[in-house]
């Protein structure tokens, strides 16, 4: 065998599928049941109604530069983008609300819209260069440095307190960029959460916040495709826990936490990298709750209800009061909610008599134990009385068991470790290159290293590509098109 990969979300099917279509023989091993780590959509709690068993809307997925050559639209997979990427609702009723059309969103913000299209326009012109910057190789200088001057700044501004609240005067539009901010699941502000926001908030103006049409397995499943096509292999019920449980190969890939490429590879790795690997840092939770409504969420201002996303917390101050509270080891009495109704983008998740999934998570500590349904519920009243009435049924997944379905999520943390600006570019530990493990042909791809946490491939494909080069003297990587 040439190459293990272990894991199989996106990151580690990026790897694969980019590694395989260059000639190289492939075995994926993952532990679960079935495929694609965070990626999965499973059976609902009611039937006809299937669920995103972690993530279900994509941004990075759209502008991903891996997605885009491997080109999921051709090879069936549909990533539809509602006009209204996502919504921040107030108390009293009010609402921000981010169109894909800047113009919209800058009408929609009153005084404050003049404010937003400073932020955001020149990001949006150069969204290329936005996207080179946060996910491309960084070790190389960015192409259009202007661009890169223009983020940092604007990442510099919005992730300080002493700045934070100087562009904006009214309150939807810092609620909106903040809620966009908390997807970091940190205390806010901070650099990394700032970045966090203005990238994904750039995005929603160009191209979208996306959904995959069924789900997305859809996404998973193309990637599985083309794997198999070019003769790898995956192999589902294989836990690797020791070295002998990975097989002899030239290269392995590990798609998991630091923490595992440790315990696996051993004294294989050289000190300064298990000692650098034990220090890494896991951040705060997400607790899981799964709906089934009978009708759409019945938000106070219905406009909502267009959003793909739904960023519930109320204003910047009650978001940054939760998130704080969180940081603190406590759970909050209205909790950060990030909400998705799929149907929106597309009807075809709608079951039985119009009832739909409605896919939430919650930020709690680490570890929590505690089922957030009903704080869950309690905090949506708020925002859309009578949410409660159209509850047909509902799960709940403490923070301590969302490592069940993905050892990755330690203690709940989705984003496989702290999110911080030093994690974010050089990943988990100081080295020349984040995706090397040593010089023992063992390589990391996860969310654990840049560009971070996302459906995006581009772990993958970045440690693909190290591979190729350090183990089989490929410089070139391959064709990722579907006709390739």
């Amino acid at each position: 065998m040439d190459v293990v990969v272990v894991g199989s979300g996106p990151n580690g099917l990026a790897a694969a599928v980019t590694l395989a279509r260059s000639g190289l023989s492939v075995r994926v091993l993952e532990a679960q049941s079935s495929i694609g780590g965070g990626a999965r959509t499973v059976e609902g709690l009611v039937p006809g109604v299937a669920h995103d068993l972690c993530s279900a809307v994509h941004p990075l997925a759209l502008a991903s530069p891996f997605f885009r050559r491997f080109d999921l639209g051709a090879r069936g997979v549909d990533l539809v983008a509602p006009e209204v990427s996502y919504a921040q609702p107030l108390l009293g009723g009010s609402a921000g609300l981010a169109y894909r059309s800047l113009e919209r969103t800058v009408a929609g913000l009153g005084p404050d819209g003049v404010a937003w299209r400073a932020l955001f326009e020149p990001l949006v012109e150069h969204v290329d260069a936005v996207v080179e910057l946060a996910m491309g190789d960084h070790r190389r200088l960015p192409r259009d440095l202007v661009s890169a001057v223009r983020f940092g700044l604007r990442t510099l501004e919005q992730g300080m307190g002493v700045t934070w609240d100087r562009r904006f005067s009214g309150p939807q539009a810092p609620a909106l960029l903040t809620g966009v901010a908390s997807h970091a699941i940190t205390p806010l502000p901070s650099l990394a959460a700032a970045g966090t926001a203005l990238l994904l908030g750039t995005l929603a103006h160009a191209p979208g916040w996306s959904v995959p049409v069924g789900g997305t397995q859809a996404i998973t499943d193309a990637m599985v495709a083309d794997l198999l096509a070019h003769g790898g292999v995956v192999e589902t019920g294989r836990e690797v826990r020791r070295f002998e449980d990975l097989g002899r190969a030239r290269a392995y890939v590990f798609d998991t936490t630091p923490g595992t490429v440790e315990q696996v590879m051993g004294d294989r790795l050289p000190v300064r990298v298990r000692r650098g690997l034990s220090r890494y840092r896991y951040g705060n939770a997400a607790a899981k709750v799964d709906l089934v409504l009978s009708g759409p969420v019945p938000w106070t201002d219905r406009t909502i209800g267009e959003a793909g996303t739904v960023h519930v917390g109320g204003s910047r101050e009650q978001l940054v009061r939760a998130e704080h509270e969180v940081g603190r080891g406590r759970h909050p009495a209205e909790p950060v909610i990030l909400l998705s109704d799929p149907t929106v983008a597309d009807p075809s998740r709608l079951g039985p008599g119009g009832i739909r999934p409605v896919w939430t998570y919650t930020h709690v500590p680490a570890g929590s134990p505690r089922d957030m349904t009903e704080a869950v519920l309690d905090q949506l009243e708020r925002h859309a009385p009578g949410v409660r009435d159209l509850v047909v049924a509902a799960r709940g997944i403490p923070a301590a068991e969302m490592s069940e379905h993905n050892a990755n999520y330690v203690g709940g943390d989705i984003s496989a470790g702290a999110i911080t600006l030093p994690r974010m570019v050089l990943g988990p530990m100081v080295s020349p290159d984040p995706y090397r493990m040593g010089p023992a042909g063992v390589y990391l791809c996860s969310a654990s290293v840049p560009p971070g946490p996302g459906v995006h491939g581009m772990g993958g494909w970045h440690a693909a590509r190290r591979v190729l080069a350090d183990r089989f003297g490929v410089l070139t990587p391959p064709d990722l098109s579907p006709g390739a």
